[in-house]
Order: structure tokens, then C-alpha cells, then sequence
């Protein structure tokens, strides 16, 4: 086999299909920037010690950093068009060959999903602030993991996105 031969073909290049950020709401923010503010007009007023001044820039530091943080998760589905594709979830990859079928969970049934239904084997990418899910049942015999139960803003998007889709 000659090098060319390794190359993937330009119809079965994997393309993007789906791709979105858990990002924390917009308001949290603007909460965080308000109650700072509130904070340092507080401590200006009474004027306060060294000490609540570092607190009103440690403290909304911290936040902002939690807020990046917990936003960074990403949910993105590849595929070639031709029935091969992958779903990343965070650091976590599925190929479609290992999924069965998917289905959209939404925000009523969420709370049922993450708690009495929830197997302790599923992998999860979970955010509370995001109120749908998808769940993707799993067929591979050598992987425990029964499906993946995954936070996003747009779950008929990714459901469509999925092989054998069977979403309500």
C-alpha cells in the first residue's frame, strides 16, 4: 500500500456537525460584577480594613475562575458523511460503530435521568444549569458502560447529529 492509498478519501473527511460550549449563563456574571461592586462600595463607605478589600478582589477572582472553568466543557459531534463519526464529550470520545441509538431527555425528565434512573455505570456530562440532556445507549459488548447521558443547550440538534437517532 502506497502512502496515498492511507489517505483518507475527500468524501470520508470527518466535518463537523454539530459543536457547542456549556457555558454558564450570562447572568451569573453580571451577579458576580453586581455583588462585587455592591461589596466594594460597602467597604469604601464603612472604610474598611487591608484585609475586606483583598477579599472583594480575591473572592470574585475565584469566581470568574469557577465560571471559566466549569464553562470550558465541550459537546461536538464529527462525521464523514458515510455513516462513521465520532461524539466528543469533554476529553471523552465515542465512535458511532459503539452507539445504538439516542434519545433527547428533556428538562421534566432530567431530574428522573440524574437520580432514581441514573445506572452508576453511565458516563456522564452533566451541568445543572443546562435543563436538556441526551442520552446515547451504547452497543459494545466489551465497553460496561451502558450509555452516556450528556448536557446540551440543543438537543434535537444533537440527537439529529447522532447515528439510528430514535429522539422524542
Amino acid at each position: 500500500m502506497t502512502e496515498e492509498d492511507l489517505r483518507p478519501s475527500p468524501d470520508r473527511v470527518p466535518r463537523r456537525v454539530h459543536s457547542e460550549r456549556l457555558l454558564v449563563p450570562g447572568w451569573w456574571w453580571v451577579v458576580l460584577v453586581a455583588v462585587t461592586g455592591l461589596v466594594a462600595a460597602v467597604a469604601f463607605t464603612l472604610g474598611a480594613p487591608w484585609w475586606l478589600w483583598l477579599l472583594t478582589v480575591v473572592v470574585p477572582a475565584l469566581f470568574a475562575w469557577l465560571f471559566v472553568t466549569v464553562g470550558r466543557e465541550r459537546i461536538e459531534v464529527e462525521s464523514d458523511g458515510q455513516g462513521g463519526g465520532t461524539l466528543y464529550a469533554g476529553r471523552a470520545r465515542l465512535p458511532f460503530e459503539a452507539i445504538s441509538r439516542s434519545a433527547v431527555v428533556p428538562a421534566t425528565a432530567k431530574q428522573a435521568a440524574m437520580g432514581r434512573q441514573l445506572d452508576p455505570e453511565a458516563f456522564v456530562v452533566h451541568r445543572g444549569y443546562v435543563p436538556t440532556m441526551v442520552i446515547v445507549v451504547l452497543d459494545d459488548p466489551l465497553d460496561p458502560t451502558p450509555y452516556w447521558l450528556v448536557s446540551t443547550r440543543d438537543p434535537e440538534g444533537l440527537a439529529a447529529a447522532l447515528p439510528d437517532n430514535h429522539y422524542s
